[in-house]
């Protein structure tokens, strides 16, 4: 894929964007940025670590989303030799890599309350202590940048992000906006990362018709810039820089503003979420490699997935352990399933999906989808197993 390396615009809101980064480059502060997923928070960061006095130092990033606490920990602070299973040498960590540089902290929001507290020792101090040491090591000069989709005050206020961190953190905010409140910009957005993908699959630059542009500026873009030039690249790959035509646009796309009209022609495309359910209850694909990796690169959004689970619930009659089924996934990810779907909030309350018994049970399960228990137990396994 593509990485950005310039937020593209000419709307207010990048002018307004592109000033507070410039602002926050000529300091040494600490900076929260803060924006939906997909905006381009990223691009950002590195655009206020280029542009300030330690551009010529490095910038390191670490999603804190993406790893366990205890791999967090080692990862910012390092380790020391036999610390813990698999620890056989010293390490040096993500924060002393960074010495006279800039950290990058995305997704700070999703960080445990222990590891925001060793964070905010670090901040206070400076010092460094490497899991498994027993002594404070060297101090490291870093800036640190950190960035978040969430409404941290709501997380302070309902106890589950530290307000100390919070304010420590959030001396310059920068709001990065939605591509909704820009769509002014999708069209230079759209033939810049045109541009970038066909030199990178070495084919023409296509044109694109009236019809379609006006589409691509009337649709919302909840995925943002990410969507957007997901959207590019399938187009560049698949087109060979034929015309891009209003038909050639997802379906996503095809079902709001200009695009509405093709549906009158015929059938609007399935969206991502219909082609992913199809390629698991009709093709046997699992859901750990049809929807978990497209929504852990940021490809699917919540809606997205939610909409998934919802129509397997509907197959289900709302029946977790034969959701796993019918998703294609081992009787023992069950739990992995659900912890998966609550930690990123698209767990749907299995109540409105219990209307009728689930079609895929068999003689040997009970009208709940559940293996038959006595009807007195049922209640209390439907609430534990949902």
């Amino acid at each position: 894929m593509i990485e950005s390396t310039e937020i593209v615009g000419s709307s207010p809101a990048v002018a307004e964007l592109l000033q507070a980064i410039e602002d926050a480059a000529r300091t040494e502060t600490k900076v929260l940025i803060t924006g939906e997923s997909g905006v381009g928070k990223e691009v950002a960061a590195r655009l206020i670590h280029g542009a300030s006095r330690r551009s010529r130092g490095p910038i390191v990033t670490i999603n804190c989303a993406a790893i366990t606490d205890s791999l967090l920990e080692s990862e910012l602070f390092g380790h020391e030799r036999g610390s813990f299973t698999g620890a056989y040498r010293d390490r040096v960590g993500l924060l002393e890599h960074a010495h006279g540089g800039t950290v990058f902290l995305d997704e700070i929001g999703e960080m445990s309350l222990r590891m925001q507290g060793l964070l905010l020792r670090f901040l206070e101090t400076g010092e460094i202590q490497r899991v498994g040491s027993v002594r404070v090591g060297s101090k490291v000069d870093v800036r640190v940048i950190a960035a978040t989709n969430r409404l941290l005050m709501e997380h302070v206020t309902a106890k589950t992000f530290r307000g100390d961190l919070y304010y420590r953190l959030n001396v310059f905010q920068i709001v990065v906006p939605p591509l909704r409140e820009r769509l002014g910009d999708v069209t230079l957005l759209f033939d810049y990362f045109q541009r970038a993908y066909a030199r990178k699959h070495d084919v023409p630059v296509a044109s694109v018709t009236p019809e379609a542009r006006a589409c691509l500026e009337a649709y919302s873009w909840p995925g943002n810039v990410r969507e957007l030039k997901n959207v590019v690249e399938r187009l560049v790959v698949r087109l060979h820089g034929r015309a891009i035509q209003l038909q050639d646009l997802p379906g996503e796309l095809l079902m709001t503003g200009a695009g509405a009209r093709v549906r009158e022609a015929g059938p609007a495309k399935p969206s991502r979420a219909d082609l992913m359910f199809s390629q698991m209850v009709d093709e046997r694909r699992s859901f750990w490699a049809v929807v978990y990796p497209s929504f852990m690169s940021r490809d699917l959004t919540r809606d997205d997935l939610r909409s998934i689970v919802s129509r397997g619930l509907q197959r289900t009659a709302g029946n977790y352990k034969l959701l796993v089924r019918l998703f294609n996934m081992q009787a023992s990810d069950y739990k992995r399933f659900l912890n998966f779907l609550r930690k990123h909030q698209c767990h749907m309350p299995f109540q409105q999906f219990r209307t009728t018994p689930p079609a895929e049970a068999g003689p040997e399960y009970g009208s709940s989808g559940d293996p038959a228990t006595p009807d007195s137990e049922t209640p209390r396994r439907l609430s534990k197993s949902a």
